[in-house]
């Protein structure tokens, strides 16, 4: 969507949130319009707006065939508000969601970062591993790119590379 594009290439926030909003209003009944305005909310920091719409694009559409990326967007929400065992839930429900490699790099990172931030370093360097394995090119400076401050200190805790 163009919103997402908006907030996370140009970061025009405003903007941004005004499309995803409009968005919603005209196409109420779209998991996709919702899930795309929890991400946008993601980027503009505003984490309970945000955990509202993957609560919203999941009633609309409990089954959908994307439903681990809101989720994930779910998960980082919550962890954004220290809610770190809720986070962790969505991270695992991600994953039996969507068990692709792609899929299962982004709800890793999530795990990765949750497990961080409850000191529990096994499984969270055990996530970090899971993260590279999917997807070996990742490195923090190029995945945190626009990631709130308290996700990159639990990916750098999870020991995930620079």
């Amino acid at each position: 969507m163009a919103c997402l594009v908006s907030a996370f290439m140009v970061g025009d926030r405003e903007n941004a949130m005004e499309m995803a909003d409009r968005a919603v209003t005209l196409n109420p009944n779209s998991f996709g319009t919702w899930s795309a305005r929890g991400w946008v909310y993601i980027v503009a920091g505003l984490w309970e707006e945000a955990l509202r719409s993957f609560e919203r694009a999941m009633r609309v559409s409990p089954v959908d065939p994307l439903l681990h990326r809101a989720l994930v967007g779910m998960g980082y929400a919550l962890i954004e508000l220290r809610r770190f065992d809720e986070a962790i839930v969505a991270g695992k429900k991600a994953l039996r969601q969507n068990p692709s490699a792609r899929g299962s790099a982004r709800a890793y990172r999530l795990l990765a970062v949750a497990f961080a931030h409850l000191g529990r370093d096994a499984e969270s360097r055990e996530a970090a591993a899971r993260v590279l394995e999917h997807d070996p090119p990742y490195t923090i400076s190029v995945g945190s790119r626009g990631r709130p401050k308290l996700s990159t200190e639990g990916l750098r805790k999870a020991g995930l590379p620079e």
